[in-house]
């Protein structure tokens, strides 16, 4: 079992959906480590690490998130929770053969949408991404990319017809990304998604999505299957890159234009001493 760095350790992860965890507790795999998610009988859900040690543990959006060391701050903030008209739909777990950091990356790559998410995110006959802006919010600990603009025919599962959206990403931990999205239903406020991403091992990840929306007018049902449909088309694309864990280096993955965010949020990773879920730990070659 390998040593986890401090950036690693103590940062908090999605290790459940609450309703998902049933009275018996629920095993699951947190960097590499074994873990438990218990339910006790007064409906308090904790976690506990591989020696039967209570980890730190907060319920909120929908999960429960733990750490495996001592987080430095509480964990990240959505104040758009507190909005009582808002919709929330989580979508449940699903398995991706990646890093983790993988599908982060791939959360934040808008150049895609053309010919992985066709005639839902974007389409082929208009595969430009606009400039936008990135910054690394060092006070804050945090990734923002701001001005992202990029035309999709159906941007959400409630949107009729074909519209602008523009897009903030936020990447809040290096496994917690969230975008705020034009509302199709009300211009003048956002939709919130949410990509919270568990590395099981370095190259398996359990990725979590949830959608925070204005939206009258579709059935949560609906609202979970576009997304699911959406992620679905990712995970394709994440099982069949090379390598699986994600290169650092900068030599290693020669960006564009459009990969200002992915440049920004690798530097950020060298920075924080992240290794886990990328070559650069121990030198190892590509998988």
């Amino acid at each position: 079992m390998i040593d986890l760095e401090p950036a690693a350790r103590d940062d908090w992860y999605a290790l459940a959906r609450i309703e998902d965890v049933p009275r018996s507790g629920l095993d699951t795999r947190l960097l590499g480590r074994p873990v438990r998610v218990a339910r006790a009988q007064d409906g308090t859900i904790v976690a506990f690490g591989p020696d039967g040690e209570r980890l730190a543990t907060t319920i909120a959006y929908g999960h429960v998130f733990a750490s495996l060391g001592a987080p430095g701050k509480p964990l990240f903030a959505i104040p758009e929770f507190e909005e009582a008209d808002r919709r929330l739909a989580t979508c449940g777990a699903v398995r991706v053969r990646a890093s983790g950091l993988r599908l982060v990356e791939n959360f934040l790559d808008m150049a895609h949408f053309p010919f992985v998410h066709t005639d839902l995110l974007g389409i082929e006959e208009r595969p430009e991404v606009p400039d936008y802006e990135v910054e690394i919010r060092r006070d804050i600990d945090e990734v923002i990319a701001t001005r992202c603009r990029f035309w999709q025919p159906r941007a959400a599962a409630h949107a009729e017809g074909g519209q602008m959206s523009e897009y903030v990403y936020r990447v809040a931990t290096p496994f917690n990304v969230l975008l705020y999205k034009t509302c199709p239903s009300d211009p003048a406020r956002v939709d919130v998604i949410g990509l919270l991403v568990q590395p099981l091992e370095e190259d398996l990840s359990a990725a979590f999505a949830f959608v925070l929306v204005v939206d009258a007018v579709s059935s949560t049902t609906n609202i979970i299957r576009f997304q699911q449909t959406i992620f679905l088309q990712d995970r394709i694309i994440l099982e069949n890159q090379r390598p699986r864990l994600l290169p650092l280096s900068p030599r290693a993955e020669i960006p564009t234009r459009a990969d200002l965010s992915s440049v920004a949020y690798r530097r950020r990773l060298k920075e924080k001493g992240l290794r886990f879920g990328t070559l650069e730990r121990d030198g190892r070659a590509a998988p």
